[in-house]
């Protein structure tokens, strides 16, 4: 079938149709580089259909890589059969549901999604340690950050004594390193982080496991490669093993925002001579008026390491405004996020939803966002939520998660708080525990009986949902069932006139995490083709999603300039325009040629590269308390200072 691949332009087309071997394609923002990738895996599959290889498509993220698969299934209609279009977590999570019992992984593994989860798992593992006698103080938990950076950077406990200089801390470390993945085996656990590296290790371990995937994935094409950290890329170049003629990479050196998070910008040019690959460059950008191009070229040309042969963006576009760039002083914060919020104001209510505040930190958003509040203008924060948080959703969640691991004590606590919630009764977490002695330590089937043992005081729904559907869940882990008996329970309570539990607000939030609960259940359906997923599956699925439901319309987007990486806005507000706020206080601390400094350029760049229209860039002469001087980004960018 034909692609239209005349819509695409020359270096585009070049990309799409590339047969040379290993290709990275050097691609600015704007550039239709989410385009050439969708149509890259699409003529893949087209010019193959009685071929039997799949395609992998690997990105950061959930949003990234839904649009990434929205984008080819519709170029190619039942793409979807030779594809699979995900990120490098789930990727990984698969290949150890798959393969894990290799290293003593257990399928129905759960996944830690947050850190308040790991950080509990740690103090756990911790407090084990010391009753066992080991050398370990409560004090230790402290060290998880330094810990995980460990376990992203592809060091083992027997690796830790050369990379860390201090011995005494080394020593400590090792025996952490060993203590937490105990703590997580006991509870059939993964976080993040050992997710790709575990990956890493089975591949290299294993070779007919390594090649078993580079048969079935013989085109490898990855998005945003140049936010990947050091676990990342060793999983991808285990999937490439000896013959890296299928890889395909997109990246922009310009756009690397997360060097605290392993992310280099010397990658790029590793990648480019391990693989010896061919560069093509997309320089024309479709996104950004004349005048944003021209301020962002200067600005990103301070920065002394960007890719060898980097071509400028050129703007496809002339400025469709008189002032695309503006730029505004004010006395206090205050008066700056006061000043953004009245001309969001004066936007059309159904414009609203196209205009972005950006700012290098969290608190300068939330500060606009309180301005908008006082002004009546509807607005959304981006904040990342990885667990529900209704007392409904909470409690449908931790029973299938309890369904999953049977032994497993947190989920009981936290099935038995929500209980109370939603249906008053109090049910004593220890109380379930020592019942669940005599049935062989099954906590899901003590909660049940413990449930039913107050029938009398049970709501008729309650009762047919623990006689029935609870019970099949128990005995067959048959959970669809269950679910939707769950949801008709949260229906019925939902609209009664009782109080429930201690909590005033149990149907909080309520209706948009169920919408969410079903959306995402849906497209773990729609993933892997499955009706009915099994259940450790979906439960994996769901760790690896965040629950936040999809932006409302009609209400002004606020995000750290991190979030909104991808994103592109008709107008931008970017605040805090200020030395040691964009550039940050700790980057300046490191020298104005700092590698920090540079990175804090190109998040600048990423900020006003959001821009379809117009730019708005407004700072404070105070920040924190203390005068602040214009950001250097602005005369670096030649513009005049108000």
């Amino acid at each position: 079938m034909s692609l239209a691949l005349e819509l695409l332009n020359e270096n585009q087309r070049a990309a799409v149709e590339w047969a040379q071997g290993p290709l990275l394609v050097l691609a600015g923002p704007g550039s239709g580089k989410t385009s050439v990738l969708a149509y890259r895996i699409a003529h893949l599959l087209d010019m193959s259909p009685t071929k039997r290889f799949r395609v992998l498509g690997l990105t950061f993220t959930n949003k990234a890589a839904i649009e990434m698969r929205e984008r080819v299934y519709g170029i190619l209609p039942g793409g979807s059969d030779r594809a699979l279009l995900t990120t490098f977590h789930a990727f990984a999570a698969d290949i150890l549901r798959q393969h894990g019992s290799h290293l003593g992984i257990s399928p129905d593994f759960s996944i830690l999604n947050s850190e308040e989860d790991r950080a509990e798992v740690f103090r756990d593992a911790i407090a084990a340690a010391a009753q066992r006698g080991e050398v370990v103080e409560e004090s230790d938990a402290g060290l998880l950050p330094l810990l995980t950076n460990l376990i992203e950077k592809r060091v083992n406990e027997q690796g830790i004594g050369g990379r860390i200089r201090d011995e005494r801390l080394a020593s400590r470390l090792t025996v952490l390193y060993g203590v937490y993945r105990r703590g997580l085996d006991e509870h059939n656990a993964l976080d993040f982080p050992l997710l790709i590296s575990l990956a890493c290790d089975l591949l290299n371990r294993f070779p007919m496991v390594a090649r078993h995937y580079q048969t079935v994935y013989p085109q490898v094409c990855v998005d945003e490669f140049q936010d990947t950290n050091v676990s990342q890329f060793d999983l991808l170049r285990a999937l490439v093993g000896q013959d890296p003629s299928g890889l395909f990479v997109v990246a922009d050196d310009d756009q690397i925002v997360y060097q605290w998070n392993g992310a280099s910008p010397e990658r790029l040019e590793e990648i480019r001579s391990l693989f010896h690959m061919t560069s093509l460059e997309l320089p024309q950008n479709y996104r950004c008026p004349a005048a944003i191009i021209d301020i962002a070229n200067k600005l990103i040309s301070h920065n002394s390491n960007r890719s060898k042969g980097s071509l400028p963006s050129g703007a496809l576009q002339a400025n469709p405004h008189p002032n695309p760039v503006t730029v505004r002083s004010f006395d206090s914060p205050d008066a700056e996020a006061a000043w953004v919020a009245g001309e969001l104001a004066r936007v059309p209510t159904d414009k609203r939803e196209f205009c972005a505040v950006l700012a290098r930190t969290k608190n300068l958003v939330e500060r606009v966002a309180a301005a908008l509040a006082a002004q009546g203008v509807a607005y959304t924060l981006s904040v990342k939520k990885n667990e529900f948080v209704s007392s409904p959703l909470k409690w449908l969640h931790s029973m299938l998660r309890l369904a999953n691991a049977r032994g497993d004590k947190e989920q009981l606590r936290r099935v038995c708080g929500s209980f109370y919630d939603l249906e008053g009764i109090k049910i004593v977490p220890r109380d379930v525990i020592a019942a669940a002695s005599a049935m062989g330590g099954d906590l899901l089937r003590a909660f049940i009986g413990e449930v039913l043992a107050r029938k009398s005081s049970l709501d008729p729904h309650c009762v047919e949902l623990f006689s029935k559907p609870a019970t099949e869940l128990a005995d067959r882990m048959d959970y669809r069932p269950f679910e939707k008996a769950a949801l008709d329970w949260f229906a019925f309570l939902s609209i009664g006139d009782r109080t429930l539990g201690d909590s005033k607000e149990t149907f909080s939030d309520y209706e948009e995490e169920r919408d969410v609960w079903v959306g995402l259940c849906e497209a773990v359906s729609r993933r892997y083709s499955l009706e009915n997923p099994s259940l450790n599956l979906l439960l994996q699925e769901l760790d690896l999603m965040p629950k936040q439901a999809p932006a409302p319309v009609d209400a002004v987007r606020c995000y750290t300039i991190h979030t909104a990486k991808g994103m592109e806005f008709e107008n931008v507000f970017l605040v805090g325009m200020a030395d040691d706020v964009l550039p940050s206080y700790q980057s300046l601390k490191r020298g104005p040629e700092s590698r920090e400094v540079q990175e804090e350029r190109r998040n600048c760049f990423v900020a006003i590269t959001r821009t379809k229209r117009c730019l708005t860039l407004t700072r404070s002469r105070i920040y924190f308390g203390y005068e602040k001087q214009p950001s250097r980004f602005l005369r670096e960018m030649g513009l005049s200072i108000g």
